[in-house]
């Protein structure tokens, strides 16, 4: 039996960081798997059904700047192009995925981007994520004067949607927070006032892991975006995350979702078995070290024994908090 596009995507392995997450935005940006996103993030599509909303991808769709080649129908591979917005004088950014969603019956066209993010720590990162899904924002919509306004019809601006997939949150953390303007009158009446949703950030926090910090499997998520992510990205081998989004979401196993979903387990295994390496490597380092200050204490405790003084030993390059060590071992041994 021939495989779908979407069956041969979910078999290889090279350059283990930069593919691994290159592949995972390839995941994201499939068609079947953006609708999802949008159907549990956009609110203009959450009453639509699945199938609608493949209807509202554009063919657009830019992934970091690697060409991939045109998918067939609404499903499968999606081109890939340079993803760069540049302004001069304020650098280049670089957009994991960006497309266009049309609403036909609205005549509504909003710009979205999704961006897969490790972490969202301030800690790891040295900034705020909020502060730079802002300036995406902003960026987002500076860009389209001269493209999608010309002048001052800036009644013309199109919606702006950046979706970030959070990948490090903790066991109960699973969620979605939505970050947009909030309009309040301060002072006098309040008056209609034209709606001012033309710009919204979107954060989904999905578990780091499919296992918990004990060990056990967590609980899933009732939400079902997160659910579904978290199946896509977690250490189950292929044939099952296969056969999860198939049965549990309804998805159609193309040739291109398959094959990506295989690459994304292959370096799944790969990266735990590194994991494994070197764990295996620090315990060695750890178990030579400890041989080396257990070699130097039962040294100094020789020293001792034969009335060597501790000037002396110390001057022969032994530290102070050894020699205690050394001393402590031999009157709990007398």
């Amino acid at each position: 039996m021939i495989e779908t596009n979407l069956a041969q995507t979910i078999n290889v392995v090279n350059d283990q960081g930069s593919v691994y997450d290159t592949n995972v935005k390839y995941l994201l940006a499939d068609k079947q798997i953006l609708s999802r996103i949008l159907k549990y993030t956009v609110e203009e599509f959450q009453k639509m059904d699945i199938e609608d909303i493949l209807g509202c991808i554009g063919d657009d769709i830019e992934i970091g700047s690697r060409p991939v080649d045109a998918g067939l129908s609404n499903l499968g591979r999606v081109k890939g192009a340079a993803t760069e917005d540049n302004i001069p004088g304020e650098g280049i950014i670089y957009y994991d995925i960006r497309f266009t969603a049309y609403l036909k019956e609205k005549e509504m066209k909003i710009l979205i981007n999704i961006e897969a993010q490790k972490s969202k720590d301030s800690g790891k990162l040295g900034y705020h994520l909020e502060n730079r899904i802002v300036f995406y924002l902003a960026r987002m919509i500076s860009a389209q004067k001269q493209t999608e306004f010309f002048h001052s019809d800036f009644d013309n601006l199109k919606k702006v949607r950046s979706i970030w997939i959070c990948m490090d949150s903790g066991e109960t953390e699973d969620s979605i927070e939505e970050i947009c303007f909030d309009r309040k009158t301060i002072f006098g009446n309040k008056r209609n006032s034209y709606h001012m949703d033309l710009m919204k950030g979107i954060i989904v926090n999905i578990r780091s892991r499919a296992d918990s910090s004990s060990g056990k499997a967590v609980k899933k998520s009732q939400n079902v975006l997160i659910a579904m992510l978290e199946e896509l990205v977690s250490r189950k081998d292929a044939s099952e995350k296969k056969r999860i989004l198939a049965d549990e979401y309804g998805m159609t196993m193309t040739a291109e979702l398959e094959r990506r979903i295989q690459i994304m387990c292959n370096w799944s295994e790969a990266i735990i078995e590194r994991e494994r390496m070197d764990a295996r490597r620090e315990a060695r380092i750890d178990a030579r070290r400890e041989a080396r200050i257990e070699a130097r204490i039962e040294a100094l405790e020789k020293m001792i024994r034969v009335n060597i003084t501790r000037e002396q030993i110390l001057s022969m390059g032994y530290t102070e908090e050894e020699y205690k060590k050394a001393e402590s071992a031999l009157y709990a041994n007398a």
